[in-house]
């Protein structure tokens, strides 16, 4: 084998092993968000606790990957396509550890949940954390496949994400002003619901990334629901 060839070779096995990498932590976040979600539904307290404690994992990946993608591109000089997806793996590692910072963020909502069974839109939650769950796991599957097509269709499904995080807030208002003495409980609820938001909003970024570092465009500008907090 000569140089080129060895040379070309090494830097495929690292980025397989970036990728690799990249794809566990989307697995850990997506993790978290899944038993976060069940631990505030089901106030179980130690599984909160754990999702906390785990995030530690994710931190760590986090700078591992960090370190391996500098050192692609110290050493291996990648060009065009190969230098894009390295920039744009590096950013996805930073997005990836943030959104399971907001999976913690839930689960430490869970030991605030004693006075909300009766509060209607927390029956809401569980489907929008599934989907921004799934947005997390196929964004991530698009990173890996180098797939544009998958990622723009996590771009648009965000919509759904953003429309249930829009009926939550104004169920929630109407139930604040309804019952005063369920403002508190009412406002952790609404605190998980734009964490979650969130969340597909970072899976959105990721896609967007996605998309960016297998095509060298922009995606196709999507249309943005009114974040009904914004707008008062």
């Amino acid at each position: 084998m000569d140089s080129a060839a060895h040379t070309l070779k090494a830097f495929d096995e690292e980025r397989d092993r970036v990728r690799a990498l990249i794809s566990e932590m989307g697995g850990l976040a997506e993790e978290a968000i899944r038993e976060s979600i069940r631990c505030l539904m089901q106030r179980d307290l130690e599984g909160a606790a754990r999702v906390v404690e785990q995030d530690r994992r994710l931190d760590a990946m986090e700078a591992e990957a960090e370190q391996r993608i500098i050192e692609l591109i110290a050493r291996r000089a990648p060009m065009a396509d190969d230098l894009r997806e390295a920039v744009a793996a590096l950013k996805i590692t930073g997005v990836v550890e943030r959104i399971g910072d907001y999976a913690k963020n839930i689960a430490k909502r869970a030991p605030l949940m004693e006075n909300v069974g009766g509060i209607e839109p927390i029956a809401l939650l569980p489907e929008m954390a599934r989907i921004a769950a799934e947005q997390v796991r196929e964004t991530l599957d698009a990173f890996v496949a180098r797939d544009a097509e998958k990622a723009l269709a996590v771009c648009a499904g965000d919509r759904l994400v953003d429309d249930y995080y829009n009926s939550i807030f104004r169920a929630l208002l109407t139930h604040m002003m309804e019952n005063p003495h369920l403002i508190g409980p009412s406002a952790h609820l609404l605190f998980v619901a734009k964490n979650i938001e969130r969340i597909g909003d970072h899976a959105t970024n990721i896609a967007e990334m996605v998309y960016f570092a297998a095509t060298g465009e922009r995606p196709p500008e999507r249309p943005r629901g009114l974040d009904p907090a914004a707008a008062r």
